[in-house]
């Protein structure tokens, strides 16, 4: 969720954080301009939101505790007290780094589960977990930072009512449809929502094109790696965490969405030629909900010949929740540039979270570096529509690609996206070991139609073809969940057995 609040009330100054945001906005446009940005190779990152549970795989309301026994800088705070989150440090997506990433993985999630253990607690690396409450979403759970205080009282106070959590479901196989009409009075249900988030630094040149591709490519993300079937007992979405996340952080009551005021988790509505396009469209649409200033001067700092922080637009950017974000930041007095990927779900292992992300990479490369982009041949609006549909329907979707037509995201990837993806990771000089093992991952999952929310799913059928009832169901599934995620085979090879 980013850097904390000072918590100094008369700082929060509106008229002085948009001029601020602006000059910020200035800044950037003067450094694209003239070559300021830095950039010896095409590094990646990662973040990684987790869960803790309890014995009964409740939700574990211990962040805190997990985090002082822990006490690695790597892991810090989410939402609700029962989120963390994992940063793991940029690495060159060069040679054997994808090999090097799932062992560091295994590694800081293995310290991560002895100090939950020690406090009674396990880690759920999961979309959403399925055990959540209603009871879960009262404000008191909120982690204790003035940033989340903060954020939860501006969007309410934007909002002026309590959020509305509306969606339909897509069927268990034999079964009617579900649906889900509740409220929640705090922005905890946005807690509810754990990904993996990707990070690829970037060229200024390169950036738009970057950016256009992984826009085409979220909705098969999504429909290949959905991992959050169930939302407070109810079987909605394959990835739940789409349509939730943008209903939990939502400003706008229905006057405004009626007037076409846009959302702040946002697909964008455009095509772009420039990473300013997305910073000018957050600064242009977007009112200040954390309007904190800072002393610097941009626009001084950069005519030093130093790197400005451009704080109060990184601070605008994070509470704009695009699904493919613009990031600009600086490491070691060098500014650079980033497309950070947040479609995806956590989990349900650590391979096939380095599958999905290799995947990306290799196929936004090569998408980004054809002669005719995909991006000229098809509508935003069809990307957009992607996105929801394979999010809303898994492996059952279809998803519009130029050239095909409608087509299921098992079979796109299969004949256009991961041969694509070979030969981004080839030009990438990713080696062959490492490109072989994840894209063959994701080539069997295809295969097999088996994703964590097939598996989820199919799990909880069977549950309660045997008697179970829902909330049991979910509770048998969370706990063979775990136990075959802590297993690491990747999801594709699950069983249904226990």
């Amino acid at each position: 969720m980013g850097t904390d609040l000072s918590a100094h009330p008369g700082r929060l100054d509106r008229g002085r954080y948009r001029r601020k945001v602006q000059r910020c906005l200035d800044t950037l446009a003067r450094m694209l301009t003239d070559g300021s940005f830095s950039f010896p190779r095409k590094n990646i990152g990662l973040e990684v939101e987790l869960n803790l549970v309890d014995g009964q795989m409740r939700p574990s309301m211990n962040n805190s505790a997990v985090l002082e026994a822990l006490d690695d800088p790597s892991f810090t705070t989410e939402l609700g007290q029962h989120n963390l989150e994992l940063n793991v440090p940029p690495r060159p997506l060069a040679g054997d780094s994808a090999l090097q990433l799932e062992g560091d993985l295994h590694a800081y999630l293995a310290r991560a589960e002895s100090s939950a253990t020690g406090i009674g607690s396990t880690l759920a690396m999961i979309g959403i977990l399925p055990t959540l409450r209603q009871e879960h979403f009262d404000q008191k759970w909120l982690s204790h930072k003035t940033r989340y205080s903060s954020l939860n009282d501006e969007i309410f106070a934007a909002r002026g009512e309590r959020i509305a959590l509306a969606m339909d479901g897509a069927a268990l196989p034999g079964a009617q449809p579900e649906r889900l009409r509740s409220y929640a009075e705090s922005i905890l249900p946005e807690a509810a929502c754990t990904s993996v988030q990707l990070h690829l630094q970037v060229a200024p040149e390169e950036f738009a094109a970057h950016w256009n591709a992984a826009q085409c490519l979220a909705g098969v993300q999504t429909a290949l790696a959905a991992n959050s079937p169930f939302l407070l007992g109810k079987a909605l979405w394959h990835e739940t965490r789409i349509p939730l996340f943008q209903q939990a952080t939502d400003t706008r009551p229905e006057e405004l969405k009626n007037q076409g005021v846009r959302p702040r988790v946002w697909f964008g509505e455009r095509w772009i030629t420039s990473i300013f396009d997305l910073f000018e469209e957050n600064v242009r649409y977007f009112p200040g909900l954390l309007p904190e200033t800072d002393l610097e001067d941009p626009l001084e700092t950069l005519e030093s010949g130093q790197a400005p922080k451009l704080a109060e637009l990184r601070m605008h950017n994070g509470t704009i929740w695009r699904w493919n974000r613009p990031v600009y930041d600086v490491v070691d007095g060098m500014p650079h540039l980033r497309v950070e990927n947040r479609v995806l779900p956590a989990g349900p292992t650590v391979a096939d979270i380095v599958a999905n992300a290799l995947f990306f990479y290799g196929a936004q490369r090569a998408l980004a570096e054809e002669d005719r982009p995909v991006w000229s041949q098809m509508s935003f609006q069809a990307a957009e529509e992607n996105l929801y549909a394979g999010a809303r329907k898994g492996f059952d979707a279809q998803l519009y690609w130029p050239g095909i037509g409608w087509i299921p995201p098992d079979e796109l990837a299969l004949r256009v996206l991961l041969p694509l993806a070979h030969e981004g990771l080839r030009r990438s000089d990713v080696s062959d070991e490492a490109r072989v093992r994840y894209l063959g991952i994701i080539e069997r999952r295809c295969l097999a139609r088996r994703s964590g929310a097939t598996w989820q799913r199919d799990y909880v059928l069977r549950a309660e073809e045997r008697g179970a009832d829902r909330e049991t169901a979910l509770t048998w599934m969370l706990r063979r969940y775990l136990e075959l995620s802590s297993a690491g085979e990747p999801v594709h090879t699950w069983s249904l057995t226990d």
